[in-house]
Protein backbone atom coordinates (compact mmCIF):
# COMPACT_ATOMS: atom_id res chain seq x y z
CA UNK A 1 0.00 0.00 0.00
CA UNK A 2 1.86 3.44 -1.14
CA UNK A 3 2.28 6.13 1.42
CA UNK A 4 0.19 8.77 -0.70
CA UNK A 5 -3.18 7.70 -2.43
CA UNK A 6 -5.51 9.96 -3.84
CA UNK A 7 -8.42 10.35 -1.25
CA UNK A 8 -6.38 9.83 1.64
CA UNK A 9 -4.28 10.74 3.87
CA UNK A 10 -0.52 10.65 4.56
CA UNK A 11 0.95 6.93 6.32
CA UNK A 12 1.95 7.81 10.49
CA UNK A 13 2.06 4.42 11.32
CA UNK A 14 0.55 1.25 12.65
CA UNK A 15 -1.32 0.09 15.82
CA UNK A 16 0.64 -1.76 18.48
CA UNK A 17 -1.85 -1.91 21.33
CA UNK A 18 -4.68 -0.73 23.52
CA UNK A 19 -8.30 -1.19 24.32
CA UNK A 20 -11.50 0.51 23.86
CA UNK A 21 -11.22 2.54 27.37
CA UNK A 22 -7.43 3.20 27.53
CA UNK A 23 -7.41 4.57 23.24
CA UNK A 24 -4.64 2.66 20.76
CA UNK A 25 -0.82 2.84 21.16
CA UNK A 26 0.14 3.79 17.64
CA UNK A 27 3.93 3.48 16.82
CA UNK A 28 4.92 6.07 14.48
CA UNK A 29 6.88 5.09 11.04
CA UNK A 30 10.57 6.16 11.44
CA UNK A 31 10.47 8.38 8.45
CA UNK A 32 7.62 10.29 10.73
CA UNK A 33 9.02 12.65 13.56
CA UNK A 34 6.82 13.18 17.10
CA UNK A 35 7.71 16.87 16.84
CA UNK A 36 4.78 16.82 13.75
CA UNK A 37 2.36 15.15 16.18
CA UNK A 38 -0.02 17.67 17.74
CA UNK A 39 -2.42 16.74 20.57
CA UNK A 40 -6.03 17.11 19.10
CA UNK A 41 -4.80 15.88 15.53
CA UNK A 42 -7.26 13.82 13.69
CA UNK A 43 -6.42 10.38 12.08
CA UNK A 44 -7.91 7.81 10.73
CA UNK A 45 -7.00 3.95 11.32
CA UNK A 46 -8.08 1.25 8.69
CA UNK A 47 -8.86 -1.92 10.47
CA UNK A 48 -9.78 -5.06 8.05
CA UNK A 49 -13.59 -4.56 8.65
CA UNK A 50 -14.13 -1.00 9.72
CA UNK A 51 -12.48 2.76 9.39
CA UNK A 52 -11.74 4.41 12.68
CA UNK A 53 -12.31 7.59 13.23
CA UNK A 54 -10.07 9.03 16.55
CA UNK A 55 -7.94 11.67 17.99
CA UNK A 56 -4.10 11.90 19.22
CA UNK A 57 -4.42 12.96 22.90
CA UNK A 58 -0.85 11.77 23.69
CA UNK A 59 2.52 11.92 22.26
CA UNK A 60 5.68 9.36 23.88
CA UNK A 61 8.94 8.70 23.09
CA UNK A 62 10.39 5.09 23.52
CA UNK A 63 13.70 2.85 22.81
CA UNK A 64 13.78 -0.67 22.41
CA UNK A 65 17.05 -1.17 24.50
CA UNK A 66 17.26 0.83 27.78
CA UNK A 67 20.62 0.84 27.85
CA UNK A 68 20.46 3.77 25.36
CA UNK A 69 18.62 5.98 28.15
CA UNK A 70 21.40 5.66 30.38
CA UNK A 71 24.52 5.90 28.16
CA UNK A 72 23.05 8.26 25.19
CA UNK A 73 24.96 7.76 21.59
CA UNK A 74 26.74 10.81 20.27
CA UNK A 75 23.65 11.84 18.11
CA UNK A 76 26.02 14.89 16.27
CA UNK A 77 27.09 12.13 14.44
CA UNK A 78 24.42 12.63 11.30
CA UNK A 79 25.60 9.14 10.40
CA UNK A 80 24.71 7.25 14.10
CA UNK A 81 21.82 9.76 14.23
CA UNK A 82 20.52 7.91 10.87
CA UNK A 83 20.39 4.58 12.48
CA UNK A 84 19.75 5.09 15.81
CA UNK A 85 15.93 7.11 14.73
CA UNK A 86 13.88 4.15 14.02
CA UNK A 87 16.31 1.43 15.13
CA UNK A 88 16.67 2.50 18.37
CA UNK A 89 14.32 5.06 19.20
CA UNK A 90 10.98 5.86 18.53
CA UNK A 91 8.12 7.46 18.73
CA UNK A 92 4.24 6.63 20.15
CA UNK A 93 0.93 8.20 19.58
CA UNK A 94 -2.25 7.32 21.68
CA UNK A 95 -5.49 7.62 19.64
CA UNK A 96 -8.91 7.73 21.23
CA UNK A 97 -11.27 6.24 19.15
CA UNK A 98 -13.98 7.92 18.52
CA UNK A 99 -15.95 6.83 15.70
CA UNK A 100 -16.33 3.94 13.01
CA UNK A 101 -17.52 3.24 9.44
CA UNK A 102 -18.36 0.35 7.70
CA UNK A 103 -16.61 -0.85 4.82
CA UNK A 104 -19.62 -1.95 2.80
CA UNK A 105 -21.92 0.25 0.98
CA UNK A 106 -24.58 -0.50 3.47
CA UNK A 107 -22.43 1.16 6.04
CA UNK A 108 -21.20 3.78 4.13
CA UNK A 109 -25.07 4.50 3.70
CA UNK A 110 -25.83 4.39 7.39
CA UNK A 111 -22.73 7.20 8.01
CA UNK A 112 -20.35 7.02 11.23
CA UNK A 113 -20.97 5.07 13.85
CA UNK A 114 -20.37 5.24 17.74
CA UNK A 115 -17.26 3.30 18.37
CA UNK A 116 -17.84 0.00 19.74
CA UNK A 117 -14.30 -1.83 19.47
CA UNK A 118 -10.63 -1.17 18.46
CA UNK A 119 -9.22 -1.90 15.22
CA UNK A 120 -6.73 -5.60 14.75
CA UNK A 121 -2.98 -5.69 15.76
CA UNK A 122 -0.66 -3.57 13.00
CA UNK A 123 -3.75 -1.73 11.42
CA UNK A 124 -2.57 1.02 9.00
CA UNK A 125 -2.86 4.71 10.90
CA UNK A 126 -3.16 7.59 8.29
CA UNK A 127 -3.67 11.40 8.94
CA UNK A 128 -7.15 12.03 8.18
CA UNK A 129 -7.84 13.66 4.55
CA UNK A 130 -10.29 16.05 3.31
CA UNK A 131 -12.68 13.14 2.41
CA UNK A 132 -12.31 12.00 5.76
CA UNK A 133 -13.25 15.07 8.07
CA UNK A 134 -16.57 15.30 4.79
CA UNK A 135 -17.55 12.34 5.59
CA UNK A 136 -17.59 12.58 9.81
CA UNK A 137 -18.65 16.68 9.47
CA UNK A 138 -20.47 17.38 6.54
CA UNK A 139 -20.10 19.70 3.75
CA UNK A 140 -20.97 23.49 4.18
CA UNK A 141 -24.56 23.02 2.83
CA UNK A 142 -28.56 24.44 3.86
CA UNK A 143 -27.67 23.73 7.72
CA UNK A 144 -24.15 22.74 8.30
CA UNK A 145 -21.65 25.84 8.62
CA UNK A 146 -17.81 26.10 8.38
CA UNK A 147 -16.70 27.20 12.13
CA UNK A 148 -12.95 25.88 11.58
CA UNK A 149 -10.21 23.58 10.10
CA UNK A 150 -8.48 20.78 11.90
CA UNK A 151 -5.03 21.52 13.60
CA UNK A 152 -2.45 21.10 10.75
CA UNK A 153 -4.92 20.41 7.92
CA UNK A 154 -6.79 23.29 5.47
CA UNK A 155 -9.95 21.12 5.40
CA UNK A 156 -13.52 22.73 6.60
CA UNK A 157 -15.16 21.40 9.73
CA UNK A 158 -18.80 22.23 9.81
CA UNK A 159 -21.66 22.26 12.66
CA UNK A 160 -24.88 21.39 11.96
CA UNK A 161 -26.45 24.36 12.93
CA UNK A 162 -30.08 22.57 13.41
CA UNK A 163 -29.09 20.74 16.00
CA UNK A 164 -26.93 23.10 17.25
CA UNK A 165 -30.17 25.45 17.81
CA UNK A 166 -32.00 22.38 19.12
CA UNK A 167 -30.37 22.30 22.26
CA UNK A 168 -28.84 24.95 24.42
CA UNK A 169 -25.25 25.25 23.62
CA UNK A 170 -22.43 27.25 25.27
CA UNK A 171 -18.79 28.78 24.26
CA UNK A 172 -16.42 28.58 27.56
CA UNK A 173 -12.94 30.12 27.76
CA UNK A 174 -10.38 32.12 30.04
CA UNK A 175 -10.57 35.69 29.53
CA UNK A 176 -8.99 36.58 26.04
CA UNK A 177 -9.45 33.44 24.11
CA UNK A 178 -11.67 34.61 21.57
CA UNK A 179 -14.96 33.66 23.12
CA UNK A 180 -16.61 36.61 21.36
CA UNK A 181 -14.90 35.98 18.51
CA UNK A 182 -16.61 32.54 18.57
CA UNK A 183 -19.55 33.88 19.21
CA UNK A 184 -19.50 36.15 16.62
CA UNK A 185 -19.33 33.62 13.73
CA UNK A 186 -21.40 30.68 15.41
CA UNK A 187 -24.25 33.97 15.25
CA UNK A 188 -23.50 34.40 12.13
CA UNK A 189 -24.03 30.77 10.54
CA UNK A 190 -27.23 30.53 12.37
CA UNK A 191 -27.86 33.97 10.55
CA UNK A 192 -26.94 33.36 7.72
CA UNK A 193 -28.52 29.51 7.27
CA UNK A 194 -31.85 30.87 8.72
CA UNK A 195 -31.86 27.92 11.84
CA UNK A 196 -33.12 29.55 14.51
CA UNK A 197 -34.12 33.48 15.38
CA UNK A 198 -31.93 34.94 17.65
CA UNK A 199 -32.40 37.28 20.37
CA UNK A 200 -28.69 38.52 21.64
CA UNK A 201 -27.63 40.64 25.12
CA UNK A 202 -25.44 41.94 23.38
CA UNK A 203 -23.53 43.74 26.90
CA UNK A 204 -20.22 45.30 25.26
CA UNK A 205 -21.62 46.54 21.72
CA UNK A 206 -19.73 43.42 19.69
CA UNK A 207 -22.77 41.79 17.37
CA UNK A 208 -24.55 44.72 16.13
CA UNK A 209 -22.86 47.08 13.67
CA UNK A 210 -19.08 46.04 14.22
CA UNK A 211 -17.20 44.71 16.74
CA UNK A 212 -13.24 44.09 17.35
CA UNK A 213 -11.36 41.27 16.10
CA UNK A 214 -8.89 38.69 17.95
CA UNK A 215 -5.35 38.78 17.26
CA UNK A 216 -2.08 41.22 17.97
CA UNK A 217 -3.50 44.43 16.55
CA UNK A 218 -7.12 44.59 17.20
CA UNK A 219 -9.12 46.15 14.43
CA UNK A 220 -12.85 46.83 13.42
CA UNK A 221 -14.87 43.98 11.89
CA UNK A 222 -18.40 44.19 10.54
CA UNK A 223 -21.32 42.70 12.52
CA UNK A 224 -24.41 41.37 12.13
CA UNK A 225 -26.74 44.29 10.67
CA UNK A 226 -23.43 45.03 8.41
CA UNK A 227 -24.05 41.49 6.75
CA UNK A 228 -27.32 40.62 6.81
CA UNK A 229 -29.29 44.65 7.14
CA UNK A 230 -32.36 43.14 6.04
CA UNK A 231 -32.15 40.03 8.84
CA UNK A 232 -31.15 41.88 11.62
CA UNK A 233 -32.67 44.40 13.94
CA UNK A 234 -30.82 46.41 16.76
CA UNK A 235 -32.34 47.35 19.49
CA UNK A 236 -31.02 49.46 22.09
CA UNK A 237 -30.44 50.79 25.54
CA UNK A 238 -28.48 53.99 25.13
CA UNK A 239 -29.80 55.88 21.99
CA UNK A 240 -27.05 58.47 22.32
CA UNK A 241 -23.85 56.04 22.74
CA UNK A 242 -25.72 54.03 19.02
CA UNK A 243 -25.65 57.74 17.93
CA UNK A 244 -22.17 58.27 18.68
CA UNK A 245 -20.78 54.93 17.68
CA UNK A 246 -22.87 56.14 14.10
CA UNK A 247 -25.17 53.08 14.91
CA UNK A 248 -28.65 53.15 12.83
CA UNK A 249 -31.20 51.68 15.30
CA UNK A 250 -34.39 49.83 15.19
CA UNK A 251 -36.13 50.50 18.44
CA UNK A 252 -34.86 52.23 21.84
CA UNK A 253 -35.72 49.46 24.37
CA UNK A 254 -37.36 51.55 27.63
CA UNK A 255 -38.84 49.31 30.88
CA UNK A 256 -41.33 50.37 33.76
CA UNK A 257 -40.53 50.41 36.80
CA UNK A 258 -44.31 48.08 36.66
CA UNK A 259 -42.02 45.65 34.81
CA UNK A 260 -39.97 44.82 37.49
CA UNK A 261 -40.60 42.13 39.91
CA UNK A 262 -38.80 40.88 42.93
CA UNK A 263 -37.78 37.78 41.52
CA UNK A 264 -35.63 40.05 39.55
CA UNK A 265 -34.50 42.17 42.51
CA UNK A 266 -33.44 38.75 44.01
CA UNK A 267 -31.13 38.20 40.94
CA UNK A 268 -29.68 41.62 41.96
CA UNK A 269 -29.21 40.81 45.48
CA UNK A 270 -25.62 40.18 45.19
CA UNK A 271 -24.49 42.85 43.31
CA UNK A 272 -26.82 45.11 45.41
CA UNK A 273 -25.74 43.76 48.72
CA UNK A 274 -29.60 43.32 49.55
CA UNK A 275 -30.02 41.18 52.90
CA UNK A 276 -32.53 38.95 53.40
CA UNK A 277 -34.73 41.06 55.75
CA UNK A 278 -34.54 43.74 52.69
CA UNK A 279 -35.75 40.79 50.31
CA UNK A 280 -38.24 39.91 53.33
CA UNK A 281 -39.00 43.80 53.05
CA UNK A 282 -39.49 44.01 48.92
CA UNK A 283 -42.52 41.13 49.97
CA UNK A 284 -44.57 43.62 52.12
CA UNK A 285 -44.08 46.33 49.57
CA UNK A 286 -45.54 44.30 47.15
CA UNK A 287 -48.92 43.43 49.10
CA UNK A 288 -49.21 46.90 50.30
CA UNK A 289 -48.53 49.25 46.61
CA UNK A 290 -49.38 45.96 44.64
CA UNK A 291 -47.35 44.65 41.90
CA UNK A 292 -47.25 46.96 39.11
CA UNK A 293 -46.71 50.32 41.64
CA UNK A 294 -44.56 48.60 44.29
CA UNK A 295 -41.02 49.92 43.26
CA UNK A 296 -42.54 53.71 42.02
CA UNK A 297 -44.11 54.03 45.27
CA UNK A 298 -40.73 53.06 47.51
CA UNK A 299 -38.37 55.18 45.03
CA UNK A 300 -40.93 58.36 45.32
CA UNK A 301 -40.08 58.35 49.31
CA UNK A 302 -37.73 61.14 49.11
CA UNK A 303 -38.23 61.73 53.29
CA UNK A 304 -36.93 59.87 56.31
CA UNK A 305 -39.85 60.67 58.46
CA UNK A 306 -42.43 59.01 55.61
CA UNK A 307 -39.69 56.12 54.94
CA UNK A 308 -39.91 55.24 59.04
CA UNK A 309 -43.81 55.45 59.12
CA UNK A 310 -43.86 53.30 56.15
CA UNK A 311 -41.37 50.74 58.66
CA UNK A 312 -43.65 50.78 61.19
CA UNK A 313 -47.21 50.18 59.24
CA UNK A 314 -45.10 47.34 57.72
CA UNK A 315 -43.67 46.24 60.98
CA UNK A 316 -39.97 46.23 59.14
CA UNK A 317 -36.71 47.50 60.83
CA UNK A 318 -36.22 50.99 59.98
CA UNK A 319 -33.08 50.63 59.14
CA UNK A 320 -33.84 47.87 56.87
CA UNK A 321 -36.29 50.38 54.54
CA UNK A 322 -33.63 53.18 54.98
CA UNK A 323 -30.87 49.55 53.43
CA UNK A 324 -33.02 48.85 50.94
CA UNK A 325 -33.63 52.01 49.46
CA UNK A 326 -30.15 52.95 49.32
CA UNK A 327 -29.91 49.93 47.14
CA UNK A 328 -32.39 50.23 45.06
CA UNK A 329 -31.85 53.83 44.28
CA UNK A 330 -28.96 52.77 41.97
CA UNK A 331 -31.40 51.70 39.81
CA UNK A 332 -32.50 55.51 39.02
CA UNK A 333 -29.00 56.00 37.19
CA UNK A 334 -30.30 53.40 34.26
CA UNK A 335 -31.94 56.50 32.41
CA UNK A 336 -33.87 53.37 30.48
CA UNK A 337 -35.97 52.59 33.11
CA UNK A 338 -39.06 54.48 33.45
CA UNK A 339 -42.16 54.98 35.53
CA UNK A 340 -44.18 53.76 32.67
CA UNK A 341 -43.31 53.03 28.67
CA UNK A 342 -45.17 54.26 25.67
CA UNK A 343 -44.21 51.16 23.59
CA UNK A 344 -44.13 47.42 25.15
CA UNK A 345 -40.23 46.69 24.09
CA UNK A 346 -41.69 42.87 24.32
CA UNK A 347 -44.19 43.03 22.01
CA UNK A 348 -41.35 44.86 19.72
CA UNK A 349 -39.13 41.89 20.13
CA UNK A 350 -41.55 39.44 19.58
CA UNK A 351 -42.76 40.81 16.08
CA UNK A 352 -39.36 41.17 14.84
CA UNK A 353 -38.45 37.45 15.76
CA UNK A 354 -41.97 36.24 14.34
CA UNK A 355 -40.98 37.89 10.97
CA UNK A 356 -38.01 35.71 11.12
CA UNK A 357 -35.67 39.05 11.81
CA UNK A 358 -32.69 38.35 14.69
CA UNK A 359 -32.63 41.14 17.18
CA UNK A 360 -29.44 42.38 18.48
CA UNK A 361 -29.72 44.45 22.29
CA UNK A 362 -27.24 46.84 22.55
CA UNK A 363 -26.21 48.06 26.00
CA UNK A 364 -24.04 51.11 25.10
CA UNK A 365 -23.03 52.89 28.19
CA UNK A 366 -24.60 50.69 30.15
CA UNK A 367 -22.39 47.26 30.46
CA UNK A 368 -22.32 47.00 33.64
CA UNK A 369 -23.72 43.48 35.58
CA UNK A 370 -26.10 45.53 37.54
CA UNK A 371 -28.46 46.71 34.12
CA UNK A 372 -26.98 43.55 32.07
CA UNK A 373 -28.82 40.49 34.35
CA UNK A 374 -31.66 43.05 35.22
CA UNK A 375 -33.03 43.57 31.36
CA UNK A 376 -32.20 40.01 30.36
CA UNK A 377 -34.11 38.48 33.27
CA UNK A 378 -37.13 41.42 32.76
CA UNK A 379 -37.14 40.93 29.24
CA UNK A 380 -36.46 36.72 28.79
CA UNK A 381 -38.98 36.24 31.39
CA UNK A 382 -42.25 37.96 29.26
CA UNK A 383 -40.50 36.41 26.32
CA UNK A 384 -40.48 32.83 27.73
CA UNK A 385 -44.22 33.07 28.74
CA UNK A 386 -45.22 34.30 25.13
CA UNK A 387 -43.18 31.48 23.52
CA UNK A 388 -45.16 28.84 26.33
CA UNK A 389 -48.31 30.08 25.65
CA UNK A 390 -47.65 29.95 21.70
CA UNK A 391 -46.45 26.27 21.74
CA UNK A 392 -49.56 25.83 23.81
CA UNK A 393 -52.04 27.16 21.46
CA UNK A 394 -50.06 25.23 18.21
CA UNK A 395 -50.20 21.31 19.86
CA UNK A 396 -51.00 19.10 17.49
CA UNK A 397 -50.10 21.30 14.69
CA UNK A 398 -46.46 21.86 13.86
CA UNK A 399 -46.83 24.50 11.42
CA UNK A 400 -48.63 26.97 14.03
CA UNK A 401 -45.22 27.09 16.31
CA UNK A 402 -43.13 29.69 16.84
CA UNK A 403 -39.69 29.36 14.91
CA UNK A 404 -36.74 28.59 16.73
CA UNK A 405 -35.55 30.96 18.98
CA UNK A 406 -31.61 30.98 20.71
CA UNK A 407 -30.73 33.39 23.20
CA UNK A 408 -27.58 34.63 23.36
CA UNK A 409 -25.82 35.79 27.15
CA UNK A 410 -22.39 36.60 28.58
CA UNK A 411 -21.42 36.59 32.02
CA UNK A 412 -24.18 33.07 32.15
CA UNK A 413 -22.88 32.39 35.77
CA UNK A 414 -24.64 34.93 37.37
CA UNK A 415 -27.87 34.06 35.93
CA UNK A 416 -27.11 29.83 36.33
CA UNK A 417 -25.40 29.35 39.09
CA UNK A 418 -26.29 27.13 41.83
CA UNK A 419 -28.27 29.64 44.52
CA UNK A 420 -30.51 31.06 41.74
CA UNK A 421 -30.50 28.85 38.77
CA UNK A 422 -33.80 27.09 39.90
CA UNK A 423 -35.30 30.16 40.63
CA UNK A 424 -34.75 32.22 37.44
CA UNK A 425 -35.99 32.07 33.95
CA UNK A 426 -32.70 30.98 32.40
CA UNK A 427 -32.13 28.11 34.29
CA UNK A 428 -36.15 27.11 33.22
CA UNK A 429 -35.10 27.57 29.49
CA UNK A 430 -31.97 25.24 29.85
CA UNK A 431 -34.11 22.88 31.94
CA UNK A 432 -37.14 22.52 29.81
CA UNK A 433 -37.64 25.08 27.34
CA UNK A 434 -36.38 22.78 24.57
CA UNK A 435 -40.20 21.28 24.27
CA UNK A 436 -40.88 24.99 23.81
CA UNK A 437 -38.67 25.72 20.65
CA UNK A 438 -36.11 28.07 22.96
CA UNK A 439 -32.67 27.55 24.16
CA UNK A 440 -29.54 29.42 25.57
CA UNK A 441 -26.30 29.68 23.95
CA UNK A 442 -24.55 30.65 26.92
CA UNK A 443 -20.86 32.55 27.16
CA UNK A 444 -18.86 32.02 30.18
CA UNK A 445 -15.14 32.41 31.40
CA UNK A 446 -16.53 30.30 34.91
CA UNK A 447 -18.39 27.33 34.04
CA UNK A 448 -17.74 25.63 37.23
CA UNK A 449 -20.06 28.16 38.88
CA UNK A 450 -22.91 26.99 36.27
CA UNK A 451 -25.35 24.84 38.33
CA UNK A 452 -24.10 21.35 37.17
CA UNK A 453 -27.91 20.57 36.47
CA UNK A 454 -28.15 23.07 34.20
CA UNK A 455 -24.31 22.41 32.90
CA UNK A 456 -25.61 18.84 31.58
CA UNK A 457 -28.45 20.17 29.77
CA UNK A 458 -26.02 22.28 27.30
CA UNK A 459 -26.18 19.81 24.42
CA UNK A 460 -23.07 21.58 22.35
CA UNK A 461 -19.79 22.80 24.22
CA UNK A 462 -17.08 24.78 22.59
CA UNK A 463 -14.65 25.14 24.78
CA UNK A 464 -11.47 27.81 24.11
CA UNK A 465 -8.33 27.38 26.76
CA UNK A 466 -9.10 26.73 30.66
CA UNK A 467 -6.19 26.54 33.06
CA UNK A 468 -8.66 26.34 36.24
CA UNK A 469 -9.44 22.49 37.54
CA UNK A 470 -12.60 23.22 38.13
CA UNK A 471 -13.48 24.77 34.99
CA UNK A 472 -11.93 21.87 32.79
CA UNK A 473 -13.91 19.21 35.33
CA UNK A 474 -17.50 21.26 34.59
CA UNK A 475 -17.05 21.60 30.95
CA UNK A 476 -16.05 18.06 30.81
CA UNK A 477 -18.89 16.58 32.77
CA UNK A 478 -20.78 13.75 30.98
CA UNK A 479 -18.65 13.47 28.12
CA UNK A 480 -17.08 10.28 27.27
CA UNK A 481 -13.44 10.10 27.25
CA UNK A 482 -12.83 12.98 29.40
CA UNK A 483 -9.51 11.81 30.54
CA UNK A 484 -8.17 12.30 26.92
CA UNK A 485 -10.18 15.01 26.19
CA UNK A 486 -8.94 17.19 29.48
CA UNK A 487 -4.91 16.98 27.92
CA UNK A 488 -6.23 17.90 25.21
CA UNK A 489 -7.71 21.09 26.74
CA UNK A 490 -5.10 21.75 28.60
CA UNK A 491 -2.74 22.14 25.35
CA UNK A 492 -5.30 24.44 23.28
CA UNK A 493 -3.48 27.49 22.41
CA UNK A 494 -4.72 31.00 23.94
CA UNK A 495 -6.34 32.19 20.45
CA UNK A 496 -7.75 31.00 17.81
CA UNK A 497 -8.18 27.37 19.29
CA UNK A 498 -11.03 25.58 20.66
CA UNK A 499 -11.96 21.89 21.57
CA UNK A 500 -16.15 21.48 20.08
CA UNK A 501 -17.81 18.26 21.56
CA UNK A 502 -21.65 17.39 22.24
CA UNK A 503 -24.70 17.45 19.95
CA UNK A 504 -24.03 19.18 16.83
CA UNK A 505 -20.94 17.37 15.76
CA UNK A 506 -20.79 13.32 15.66
CA UNK A 507 -17.08 13.49 17.60
CA UNK A 508 -15.17 15.91 19.53
CA UNK A 509 -12.80 18.05 17.25
CA UNK A 510 -10.16 20.22 18.24
CA UNK A 511 -10.02 23.23 15.62
CA UNK A 512 -8.72 26.63 14.57
CA UNK A 513 -11.44 28.81 13.97
CA UNK A 514 -11.65 30.51 10.54
CA UNK A 515 -10.76 33.77 9.89
CA UNK A 516 -13.15 36.04 9.77
CA UNK A 517 -12.91 39.99 9.09
CA UNK A 518 -11.15 40.09 5.63
CA UNK A 519 -13.00 41.08 2.17
CA UNK A 520 -12.94 37.41 1.45
CA UNK A 521 -14.33 36.09 4.32
CA UNK A 522 -16.85 38.91 4.07
CA UNK A 523 -18.21 37.80 0.33
CA UNK A 524 -17.96 33.74 1.51
CA UNK A 525 -20.81 34.94 3.51
CA UNK A 526 -22.61 36.67 0.92
CA UNK A 527 -22.22 40.08 1.76
CA UNK A 528 -21.67 42.73 -1.14
CA UNK A 529 -20.53 46.42 -0.91
CA UNK A 530 -22.48 48.96 -2.11
CA UNK A 531 -20.04 49.09 -5.32
CA UNK A 532 -20.95 45.38 -5.73
CA UNK A 533 -24.27 46.30 -5.86
CA UNK A 534 -24.63 49.09 -8.40
CA UNK A 535 -22.74 46.39 -10.52
CA UNK A 536 -25.30 44.06 -9.97
CA UNK A 537 -28.14 46.34 -10.66
CA UNK A 538 -26.51 47.69 -13.61
CA UNK A 539 -26.05 44.25 -14.84
CA UNK A 540 -29.62 43.36 -14.06
CA UNK A 541 -30.71 46.94 -16.31
CA UNK A 542 -28.72 45.70 -19.41
CA UNK A 543 -29.48 42.34 -19.22
CA UNK A 544 -33.30 43.36 -19.22
CA UNK A 545 -32.94 46.84 -21.70
CA UNK A 546 -29.72 46.37 -23.42
CA UNK A 547 -26.30 47.42 -23.44
CA UNK A 548 -27.16 51.15 -22.79
CA UNK A 549 -23.35 51.55 -23.44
Amino acid sequence: MSEFEPGRGKRLGMVVGGSLLDGMAVRLDSGDSVEDMAVGRYVVVEGRKKKFFGMITDVTLGTIDKQIEITPPDMADPFVAEIIAGASTFGTVHVAPMLTLGLDAVSILDGPQPVKTVPSHFSEVREASEEDVALVFGREDASHFYVGTPLDMETKVCLDLKRFGERSSGIFGKSGTGKTFLTRILLIGLVQKGAAANLIFDMHNEYGWEGSSEGEQTRTVKGLKQLFPAKVAVFTLDEESSRARKVLTDFTVQIGYDQVEPEDIEMLSELLRLSPRAMDAIGFLLKKFGSSRWLEAFLSIESTEERDELAESLGVYSSTLRALNMSLSRLRRLKFLVPRTVEDSVQMILGYLDRGQNVVLEFGRYSDLLAYVLVANILTRRIHSRYVDATERAMGDKNQQPRQLVITIEEAHKFLNPGVAKQTIFGTIAREMRKYNVTLLVVDQRPSEIDEEVMSQIGTRITCLLDNEKDIDAVLTGISGKNELRTVLAKLETKQQALVVGHAVPMPVVIRTRDYGSPESYRDLGFASAAELRRRADKDNDDLFGDRS
